[in-house]
């Protein structure tokens, strides 16, 4: 199931239409009240969330989505005109799975949601562990000697793939490219300041990741 909440009557017809003309169930919502009427109803794989809505902003939406275990693991893509750098940055930080500036075409739309509905559909992974520090992907957990700490999406997405890789240096660029998605403008500085924010959540066992120099980054065992 996906849900669109658009406020544009125009365009949340044309992707339900094109949504359910390639064999997808889907359902759509002109107001957040309804959205979440039928959140109560049925939780969805993918939500195709615009950010200005009447009653409540997508950002407000996405974050109520994440702090629930029940919907934090929803896929949700952003829909939306504001398509600056920084307005994607806030919309991935906070928890986007991906995110389409308008005006965008639909082959490019149905491909991001082939894509996320392939995500919502990977099966349980193991939990990860290196040291003190243990992640569980599914029920995005991180703890660190047995104690929870609370990461957001992009910094609990950085962990999980360093922990993944252990031992592998990945340059910023590949950082960026898997955690923050393919056509993100940020700079290398943005995985730097999450690695920085990351390590000092972990307290002592930040010192796992460690700095490539002119390189990137890796975690493992200390020496």
């Amino acid at each position: 199931m996906i849900y669109c909440v658009e406020d544009d009557n125009s365009i949340r017809k044309l992707v339900l239409y094109s949504l359910t003309s390639a064999g997808l169930e889907a359902e759509g919502f002109a107001h957040p009240d309804t959205f979440w009427a039928a959140m109560a109803r049925r939780i969805p794989q993918v939500v195709l969330l615009d950010i200005m809505l009447p009653e409540e902003d997508g950002i407000s939406i996405l974050k109520r989505l994440r702090a629930d275990r029940r919907t934090h693991r929803v896929q949700v893509i952003l829909l939306t005109a504001k398509g600056s750098e920084f307005d994607k940055v806030v919309g991935l930080d906070a928890g986007a799975d991906d995110y389409v500036s308008k005006p965008f075409g639909m082959m490019e739309l149905m491909a991001r949601v082939r894509s996320a509905l392939r995500r919502a559909g990977n099966e349980e992974r193991p939990a990860l562990r290196l040291g003190p520090v243990a992640v569980d992907p599914d029920r995005h957990l991180v703890q660190v000697d047995g104690e929870d700490v609370a990461l957001t999406r992009k910094e609990f997405q950085l962990l999980r793939l360093l922990l993944e890789r252990r031992g592998t240096v990945l340059t910023r660029d590949q950082l960026l490219n898997t955690v923050w998605g393919y056509d993100f403008d940020g700079a290398s500085r943005t995985v730097d300041v999450h690695v920085r924010t990351l390590r000092q959540k972990l307290g002592e066992a930040g010192n796992l990741i460690q700095t490539v120099r002119g390189i990137g980054y890796k975690m493992e065992d200390a020496p």
